[in-house]
């Protein structure tokens, strides 16, 4: 059988950086060829970032992104890899959005692939599935394209035929996978931009073999890594065999270049037209229609590339599989290289964290130190005379343990100073003492250029538990998505990890056991005002990530008068999560992202 050696550029991409997402391309190809790779993948949309949600619209990016992948393939022939294949993601637009009487739109922006050799733009293909769901508004921004992309490498005998697809071509039954059996090709690449949510590459392998089964072929499914606003990508890259089995897979929260040789059934016998027997041209196009099966209605756009397959003599690449991350593993990974690369893409060199001795305030500054290094968090103690010894020592403490920058900076005088001129009581008391402390960070950010982490969890932004404007204040929360129950169980794992490496666990023992409290009143807890936490996120969890209405959550076995009481706090506190910082996604329905509610509603 032909051999192929495949290489999947599993890489971080920015949104608008088309330069510099160019020089990453440049750079692993030049790894690619150097592993002896003739075929190299990289990416959904790897030219201009995923997503680029309203930048599809203005014609100025569009056009410079047709642009950057026609130089692009320039630069790679000056790089001396103009014999490699590439295939690369970039948004395209096939003229205005056109729109026939049945509203179906036939032209407009379209999220594309092109296959890049010797200089050229040698095909080009247009996503056919665009998800409508979640995160994702891709009816809003695209076109569908209607056309597989079969690339066939080799020469007469010794060839293969290899389809292109994207992202959600995958998550679909019908469509491209099946115009590729009734095209007869040997190998399927997919390219993707795929979020992370919690045990999502469980979820992936077994989609992955289903599609092989449909195609009839080898899979090679490559996704981007990295952190994009909410949304981080975790890698994950893989190739499996039709039979379903996995054969090589890359590890997850990292930048990798996965190579691996395939054996191939040999291209169709059947000559591309023009094509002289022993003759290779520089590409033969063909064109012809899927008319059996699934794929019915999807043309085949056939390209003949002079590209050998074979690997090159030695030892067969093999790609490996990489052990999966545990769960709470696979979490905090996903939390410092979102909060990472919020930081580093969006310019900000340092943070600034109240530091409270409290457990979310701890894991977010254990969080940030392995995301930037300790010399680049600073941790404010603001005590009130509320605040008890234990938690402003938990805090010293953390801050000597990890090397963070610790200052303090009391807030009472503040404080009294406000009461001496407003005649305030109670809970106002309260929320005032959490929005001084929100005037100093804002005031050391401005003074000093860090972005603000707050520190909320999922739960507490759930039922409104946060003071807007006060401990609410930040660039950005790395806890957003994140239960309560879970922000311990990460504490524990992280110091878990530390003790296994040697090293001394980050978080206070009495950080993690002391019940929680905002320590804004004498004595206060937080079950003075919420169910115990091992309570109240599984009915979040049903509530917000499962749709479930009341009914459904006691059938479920939850307490009636609790699930009111947090149904009515989780739908009063809208308004309140509208305004809050973006934070990285983990599971699968985030407030913001994914979650999308009027702030005006009375169905209850």
């Amino acid at each position: 059988m032909p051999q192929l050696r495949l290489a999947l550029a599993q890489v971080n991409p920015t949104v608008g950086d088309l330069a510099g997402n160019a020089a990453l391309v440049r750079d692993w190809c030049r790894r690619a060829a150097a592993a002896g790779a003739p075929l190299v993948a990289f990416p959904e949309l790897m030219l201009t970032g995923y997503p680029v949600e309203d930048l599809v619209f203005r014609e100025s990016f569009v056009t410079a992104s047709r642009a950057a992948l026609t130089q692009l393939a320039a630069d790679l022939t000056d790089d001396g890899l103009g014999e490699l294949a590439v295939v690369v993601g970039y948004l395209d637009a096939d003229g205005p959005a056109r729109v026939t009487a049945d509203a179906v739109r036939t032209a407009g922006p379209r999220d594309a692939l092109a296959l890049l050799h010797r200089g050229r733009v040698v095909a080009r293909y247009f996503k056919h599935h665009l998800p409508n769901y979640g995160v994702f508004d891709e009816d809003r921004y695209f076109v569908p394209g209607d056309t597989l992309t079969v690339v066939r490498l080799g020469p007469p005998g010794g060839a293969v035929d290899v389809a292109l697809t994207i992202c959600e071509d995958l998550w679909q039954a019908g469509g491209p996978f099946a115009a590729a059996r009734a095209a007869g090709v040997g190998l399927v690449v997919n390219i993707n931009g795929s979020p992370y949510e919690l045990d999502k590459d469980d979820v992936r392998l077994p989609l992955v073999a289903g599609r092989a089964a449909e195609a009839g072929a080898h899979v090679a499914y490559v996704n981007m890594v990295g952190g994009q606003d909410e949304l981080v990508f975790d890698g994950d890259s893989m190739i499996v065999g039709p039979d379903g089995r996995l054969l090589a897979r890359s590890p997850q929260f990292v930048d990798h270049l996965l190579v691996h040789d395939l054996s191939l059934p040999p291209a169709s016998i059947t000559e591309l037209p023009g094509r002289v027997p022993g003759v290779s041209p520089p590409e033969v196009h063909d064109h012809s229609d899927v008319g059996v099966g699934a794929g019915a209605g999807m043309r085949v756009e056939r390209v003949a590339l002079p590209v050998d397959p074979s690997p090159p003599p030695g030892e067969p690449a093999q790609g490996g599989v990489a052990e999966r991350l545990p769960a709470v593993a696979e979490v905090w990974q996903a939390l410092v290289l979102g909060l990472r690369d919020y930081l580093r893409k969006n310019r900000f060199g340092s943070v600034a964290i109240a530091l409270s001795g409290g457990i979310d305030s701890s894991v977010v500054a254990a969080i940030a130190v392995d995301a930037v290094g300790a010399g680049n968090v600073v941790g404010i103690s603001m005590p009130s005379r509320h605040s008890s010894s234990h938690s402003r020592d938990d805090a010293a403490e953390l801050a000597k343990r990890v090397g963070l920058d610790y200052r303090t900076e009391p807030i009472q005088p503040m404080v009294d100073a406000f009461l001496a001129n407003l005649s305030l009581s109670g809970v106002a008391v309260e929320n005032l003492q959490a929005r001084v402390r929100g005037v100093v960070l804002m005031a050391l950010s401005n003074q000093e250029g860090h972005l603000v982490l707050t520190t909320g969890n999922k739960s507490e932004l759930a039922v409104g538990y946060t003071t807007l404007y006060g401990d609410s204040v930040g660039g950005f929360n790395p806890l957003k998505d994140v239960p309560k129950t879970m922000v311990w169980r990460l504490a524990r794992w992280r110091n878990q990890a530390a003790s296994d490496r040697g090293e001394i666990p980050p978080i206070p023992q009495r950080t993690i056991t002391k019940p929680p409290s905002a320590e804004l009143r004498p004595g206060q807890r937080d079950s003075d005002s919420l169910p115990p936490y091992e309570e109240l996120d599984p009915i979040l969890a049903g509530y917000v990530d499962a749709e479930l209405g009341r009914d459904g959550l006691v059938e479920a076995g939850h307490d009636p008068a609790t699930v009111d009481r947090v149904l009515a706090m989780v739908d009063a506190a809208e308004y309140k999560r509208r305004q809050s910082a973006p934070g990285t996604k983990i599971s699968i329905k985030a407030f913001g992202r994914d979650r999308r509610l009027p702030i005006t509603n009375r169905f209850r």
